[in-house]
């Protein structure tokens, strides 16, 4: 660029080739600065090279903003402003000169602005008014007011604005890469608890915040829980999803801000539980993939201030990476129980063998109620496989991706029930070292199987209850109560209905737990079922004994029908257990056949010849009518004619002995 095109360029009066390249030379260094390669406020180094290049004393750059001034920059002798030169310079839009003083604003101004922030600059020249003639002072401020200063005024407005570009760029891009390296971190952890911590600690040092807390809602209690919480034993903080700014936000769907000034609607009351002030908070909405709102992310206490757009637009940014990550974790657990409860499945090859017309029956019930919500009750003896049949009911149902979770509470002690079932917060009791998690949650969204039903005490038996009418636990020492999604089946060996008579077995329980009843025959009653178990069981064990399966003789088999198997199911897989590891032959043999002698109980050993006449006949007629109706393959009509009645007063008399009566018996 030549002189000529560049003092057109600037602006430059009079040819004055000299102040066109003190501009350029200028611009030159003030691009540096602003670029980020010189070190440095921009403001301070604009002025003090302005000073240094022209003969002024002193340079300064103030800022107005709504009738108030604030220095910016002032490089030189620290005589006071002139105010009202520079308050005319603002007002008048032109440059203003005065007493030896220039002043200007720099950059363009927005005459349509009330309250606009605008910088004007204004410089004192090195020859005092009283040592020069008042011509030569108006001389040289005209040629100032023409000149160099009039454009350096415009372009430090522009170079101003654009350094606060850049550096809110900068700023953007480092706060862009903080979040990324943050969201990596998250993405990196799969324990959820582990990951709520990591965000809270994460977010208070990029917000500069002094706590913050991940609340995650449990929609069907109607709670937020919030964690970390810190000063809350557990670090765990439930509140209802209506109270405070939390429940707002989660309900809304909205980002909220509470300053200082606003801080009513702030909730107290979790300030006094965890003696803590709140000053400020900035609180926004967890949502996931689908746009359901999961929770809220709660920044409390900006330091320094208050919180500010940058801030909002910051933790909806964190929220979003938060929500992806709090859902993988999620999905990553899910798949994590889905996955041991196959294997523990496949490991216990839950299977149902049989092929008579009791076993066809049972199973044809299993298909109808599995896919159902229906609380299931299963009867039979002992070792007839009563948790097969629930395994199958859980494998059948919408909750079989879900944990199948099983408990005996016969072997249960009245001190732990509550324990084992429900859970304990850490400190309960005396051995309590730990928070720990009952039964029931861990079976939320599955199944819980209640083995021996009937031996559960009665102050279980009230509880067990509670929980099954309120869908809701309470761990022991703890007062929030737990909303858990999980289905029940309980089974005993027992006559429920006559420990419900003796008073032994609560009446309400048992309509609860009685929706529907599956009652397995004893293997004694199933006919050439015991041939095929036989048969399954010993090429079971065969594989794991790395042999061939032997076949059963005929004198074998004739053993096997003609035993009475008190042990049922679980009798004979122990049998073919041993016969498969021990039994040399390739066939099994009338001597390999060893049953297990069971002791023989005389009548001063069966409880039941301790009873009176009357309760002893009882039962008699009870189990007598039992095996006649599975006899009969239930058919109440075969069953009444073998028993010399007629079908409606077998029908009396079940209801008599307290038996239940199934009207869609066939007849």
């Amino acid at each position: 660029m030549n002189s000529s095109s560049s003092q057109a360029k600037f602006g430059l009066a009079g040819g004055n080739s000299a102040g066109c390249e003190t501009v350029l030379r200028l611009l030159g260094e003030w691009w540096l600065q602003v670029s980020g390669e010189v070190p440095g406020d921009f403001l301070e180094f604009a002025a003090a090279s302005i000073r240094g290049a022209l003969p002024l004393s002193q340079v300064a750059v103030v800022r107005a903003r709504e009738g108030s001034w604030e220095t910016l920059a002032s490089v030189g002798a620290g005589r006071a402003l002139p105010w009202e030169l520079l308050a005319d310079a603002l007002d008048r839009g032109v440059p203003c000169e005065r007493d030896g003083w220039w002043a200007s604003v720099a950059g363009e101004a927005d005459p349509n602005a009330t309250s606009a922030t605008l910088l004007v600059m204004a410089a004192q020249m090195s020859v005092p008014p009283t040592s020069v003639t008042q011509t030569a002072v108006t001389q040289f401020g005209a040629s100032l007011s023409a000149g160099v200063l009039e454009e350096l005024a415009r372009w430090l407005g522009r170079f101003y604005r654009q350094r606060g570009e850049l550096d809110w760029l900068r700023k953007r891009i480092a706060r862009q890469e903080s979040i990324l390296r943050i969201a990596a971190t998250w993405s990196a952890t799969l324990d959820l608890n582990e990951l709520l911590v990591q965000m809270a600690e994460a977010s208070t040092r990029l917000m500069q915040a002094e706590r913050a807390s991940i609340f995650l809602w449990d929609r069907p209690l109607r709670t937020l829980i919030a964690r970390p919480a810190l000063g809350v034993q557990g670090g765990e903080l439930r509140i209802p999803d209506h109270q405070g700014i939390v429940g707002e936000v989660v309900r809304s769907g909205t980002t909220r801000v509470v300053d200082a000034a606003s801080s009513a609607g702030i909730d107290r009351s979790v300030d006094k539980r965890l003696r803590f002030h709140t000053r400020n908070l900035l609180c926004g909405p967890l949502r996931a993939r689908a746009g359901e709102v999961l929770g809220a992310f709660e920044m409390i206490n900006k330091r320094g201030g208050e919180f500010t757009a940058e801030d909002v637009e910051c933790l909806e940014e964190l929220a979003r990476h938060a929500s992806t990550a709090i859902e993988n974790s999620r999905q990553h657990g899910q798949l994590l129980q889905s996955r041991n409860t196959w294997a523990d499945q496949a490991n216990r090859g839950v299977r149902q063998i049989g092929e008579c017309p009791e076993m066809q029956r049972v199973r044809a019930t299993i298909e109808r109620v599995g896919p159902t919500d229906l609380a299931v009750l299963v009867l039979g003896e002992n070792g007839t496989g009563k948790e097969v049949v629930a395994q199958l009911v859980h494998a059948l149902s919408e909750r079989h991706s879900h944990p199948f979770v099983a408990i005996n509470c016969a072997a249960l002690p009245e001190t732990l029930l509550e324990s084992e079932l429900f859970g304990h917060e850490k400190g309960a009791f005396t051995d309590a070292r730990e928070m720990r998690v009952g039964k029931f949650e861990q079976a939320a969204g599955g199944t819980l199987f209640l083995d021996e039903i009937g031996d559960l005490s009665p102050s279980g038996q009230a509880k067990l209850l509670r929980v099954l009418e309120d869908k809701t636990v309470t761990r022991l020492g703890g007062q929030q109560p737990i909303h858990v999604d999980t289905r029940v089946i309980a089974a005993t060996n027992q006559r429920l209905h006559e420990l419900v008579r003796e008073r032994r077995f609560r009446e309400d329980l048992y309509y609860r737990l009685h929706v529907v009843a599956i009652e397995l025959p004893p293997l004694r009653e199933r006919g050439d079922d015991v041939l095929l178990l036989a048969e399954h069981f010993l090429a079971e064990f065969s594989g794991k004994a790395r042999r061939r399966p032997p076949g059963i003789a005929a004198d074998a088999r004739r053993l096997l029908r003609e035993h009475r198997w008190p042990g049922n199911v679980r009798e004979l897989r122990n049998l073919m257990e041993r016969i498969a590891f021990l039994s040399p032959g390739d066939s099994v043999q009338a001597a390999d056949v060893s049953f297990t002698v069971a002791p023989e109980r005389g009548p001063d050993q069966d409880a039941r010849w301790q009873l009176p006449m009357a309760e002893a006949t009882h039962d008699f007629q009870v189990e007598y009518i039992q095996r006649q109706i599975r006899a009969a393959g239930n058919h109440m009509s075969l069953a009444a004619e073998r028993m010399g009645l007629h079908r409606g007063n077998l029908y009396r008399k079940m209801k008599q002995l307290g038996m239940p009566v199934d009207q869609d018996r066939p007849e």
